[in-house]
């Protein structure tokens, strides 16, 4: 028999759309003496043997008022039972301090007036009561009050939030001493840590009690036992303490004193369910609302959505920085600035560069990698003009470089990179590889790592060919440089044309419309294979020069002979 007990005491959460106030739940509390079990026990021996012996087991029956050994209650949501403690606290005006306390005389005379309580010694703790905020510590403080078949003392956390007031909790302001630059703490220690580690929802509390004094002597504090705690939000989140038995054995409830008695529990939900005609009736009216929610905001957008004019192609890129990694130095950030070609344009207030915020670094396997996720967006207008001098459109450009500040306030340039705008519409997630000037020498190292300060490009679109460049060549040689990481981009692009618009009713002119505007994939692909083919070429240059001279000499002579 000491075995049939329900050990599993936890939290349990239910999520609900039907308001809470219809929430039911019957609550059963039987004691479990000697005497009961005495007679339970030669009751069960009796009748097996005969049936003659019960009228002497009546005399084995515990004799008491109604409801001092079991009570069955079925309580509302922040239905409020008074204790007999309450009843008689509530007797003298002079104990009312709150409007609620007067509520509650009111209540209690009218109660006294009429044939009683319907309840012996199950009664309520509502969200709004002075007692609410306090009962949760003391249940933790006492392990052996509800079931548990091993000691645990209460974590830290829980203590914690046992102190914190559910939902009218005082605002704590921020204190007018502190600094502004010291807000954000970046070696906490363990004291501010459990200060400051306490999260504080808005749910509203209730909490279902018991008055386990022996017979005759109730209205006493220490013999109030916690039996049930719900909570909930605006939600529809509903979070039960112990969980409904639901036919399983009942939680064992141990008193504390000299007679350590020994409870039974019993949780039900008796919420009534729904018929299917109500069922079939809500579903219809979410139906209903979602259906006029969504007519509203097609009424907010409108029907005439927003085109650019006739020949003009509208580009929209909304871009984050994601990460950058394999730099020398830590505390790295990032400026970066962009370009438009000709017969690009933008929006007279549209920024055309930024800094990131400083980061350090983690690491991450053998790689240190800074985490900026920055977000920026820019808006660009191209007009297709068909006497243009370009053979090919060109894009946009998004120059960049990074530099890394330490402690001392120390500069340096990490590395020099650019990205294209991409060519077609989507998701783009970019890496692009940096370098930066490298000046030859040991004073050159010396000087970057005690003072700071390195080579850096008077023009940063010399990463690429600079868009004033007007020569047929670029030649970068004797230029010394060195390769240090990369840095991540995440774009999301999307392109917009009135043109688009008109090819989706024709496929056919869907290729003249690439035409009028530039041919923006096929002339993108142009791009990408050019500059392919230009890369290629000259790796074949540099392997031809690493040849020896004569291999290349009798190379050539057999191609002239041939």
């Amino acid at each position: 028999m000491a075995d049939s007990w329900n050990t599993d005491t936890g939290e349990a959460v239910y999520r609900s759309r039907d308001a809470v106030k219809n929430l039911k739940i019957r609550v059963r509390i039987e004691r479990v003496t000697s005497t009961a079990a005495l007679s339970q026990h030669l009751q069960q021996h009796v009748l097996s043997q005969q049936d003659g012996g019960a009228i002497e087991l009546q005399t084995l029956t515990p004799q008491g008022q109604k409801g001092d050994n079991d009570e069955e209650l079925v309580v509302g949501w922040q239905e409020k039972l008074f204790s007999q403690y309450e009843m008689e606290l509530f007797q003298n005006e002079s104990a009312c301090q709150t409007p609620l306390d007067r509520q509650y005389l009111t209540e209690i005379r009218a109660l006294n007036k009429a044939k009683g309580r319907r309840n012996h010694r199950i009664f309520t703790y509502t969200d709004h009561d002075r007692f609410t905020s306090c009962l949760p510590i003391q249940q933790l403080q006492y392990p052996t009050d509800l079931l548990t078949t091993t000691k645990s003392g209460p974590t830290f956390l829980a203590e914690r939030m046992a102190s914190v007031r559910n939902r009218r909790q005082e605002r704590r302001t921020l204190d007018s001493s502190i600094p502004k630059s010291k807000i954000v703490i970046w070696e906490p220690t363990e004291e501010f840590v459990k200060n400051s580690h306490v999260v504080n929802n808005a749910m509203q509390t209730m909490h279902i009690m018991a008055d386990l004094a022996p017979p005759g002597r109730l209205g006493q504090k220490e013999n109030e036992y916690l039996l049930l705690t719900i909570k909930t939000d605006g939600s529809g989140t509903v979070i039960l303490k112990p969980d409904f038995n639901k036919g399983k054995e009942p939680y064992r409830i141990v008193t504390v004193g000299e007679k350590r008695e020994v409870w039974r529990l019993n949780v039900e939900n008796v919420c009534t369910a729904m018929q299917p005609e109500e069922k079939e009736r809500e579903q219809n009216m979410y139906k209903d609302l979602y259906v006029r929610h969504k007519e509203y905001l097609n009424g907010l957008v409108g029907q005439d959505f927003e085109m650019p004019p006739l020949g003009i192609l509208r580009y929209m890129m909304n871009g984050e920085i994601v990460s950058a990694k394999g730099f020398e130095y830590d505390n790295l950030y990032i400026h970066f600035f962009m370009e438009l070609p000709n017969n690009w344009s933008s929006l007279p207030f549209q920024s055309h560069s930024g800094v990131t915020q400083t980061c350090r670094a983690k690491t991450l396997g053998k790689e240190h990698v800074a985490f900026f996720s920055y977000p920026f967006s820019f808006e660009a207008f191209y007009m297709s003009e068909k006497e243009s001098e370009e053979p090919i459109l060109q894009w946009p450009v998004i120059y960049f470089k990074v530099l890394s500040l330490d402690s001392w306030q120390r500069y340096r340039t990490e590395g020099y990179g650019y990205l294209l705008f991409p060519a077609m519409p989507g998701k783009h997630t970019i890496t692009c590889h940096t370098w930066r000037p490298l000046q030859t020498g040991t004073v050159s190292s010396l000087r970057r790592f005690f003072i700071g300060g390195s080579p850096e490009l008077e023009d940063p679109s010399y990463v690429r060919i600079p868009g004033t460049f007007k020569g047929e060549r670029l030649s970068r040689f004797g230029f010394c440089t060195e390769t240090t990481g990369s840095v991540t981009f995440n774009l999301h692009c999307l392109q917009q044309a009135r043109a688009f618009v008109d090819a989706t009713v024709m496929k056919k002119r869907r290729q003249k419309v690439l035409e009028q505007l530039g041919g923006f994939s096929q002339q993108g692909a142009v791009c990408t294979i050019l500059e392919a083919f230009q890369r290629a070429r000259k790796k074949m240059q540099d392997a031809r020069e690493g040849l020896p001279r004569d291999l290349v000499n009798t190379t050539s002579h057999s191609h002239v002979e041939s």
